[in-house]
């Protein structure tokens, strides 16, 4: 999987800039706040609290850009761990240089489960809506990832995840 991760760093690193009006590429990594919704035996759970780290570019376009990332994102609930390696694609629009809100797909493969269920589905597609706020070379992020498929086969149980993170553009 790092090898995986290295990889998509590694093409985004040569292909971004050749192709871009304005190029960011970094690094961030935060706080999840994730639940599963659907079925309400899932309500007398608590959520998860867990983590997110990965790597994020940027191709802009004045006031638009498109932001992909690769982020490898602890969620699920107690109990329950589904550990992720998500790739969400967002449209970004900026307001006043620093503002901009974003809202995109998330394609997720399952990366690593610890739970008593044998039937977590291995792809996971969520919608992503978020706001970000850029200091020169730093950036913070609000985002709510909301779940379109079935985090486990045959149950109604979608992942909600509320993150919050970090992160730094290094070009």
């Amino acid at each position: 999987m790092m090898k995986l991760f290295m990889f998509i760093v590694f093409v985004i690193g040569l292909v971004g800039p050749s192709q871009a009006q304005d190029f960011k590429f970094g690094l961030k990594g935060g706080v999840n706040f994730a639940t599963l919704n659907g079925d309400a035996v899932f309500d007398s759970f608590d959520g998860r609290t867990g983590y997110h780290i990965g790597a994020v570019a940027q191709l802009g376009l004045g006031s638009f850009a498109i932001q992909p990332e690769i982020v490898y994102s602890a969620q699920g609930i107690e109990d329950t761990d589904i550990d992720y390696l998500n790739i969400p694609i967002l449209a970004k629009l900026k307001f006043a240089k620093i503002l901009s809100l974003e809202a995109g797909p998330q394609f997720g493969l399952t990366a690593n489960g610890s739970s008593d269920l044998d039937d977590l589905d291995s792809f996971d597609i969520s919608a992503a809506l978020g706001a970000s706020v850029e200091f020169s070379k730093f950036f913070v992020q609000l985002r709510y990832n909301f779940g379109l498929t079935d985090a486990i086969k045959n149950v109604d149980a979608k992942n909600a995840v509320f993150q919050v993170s970090a992160g730094y553009y290094f070009f």
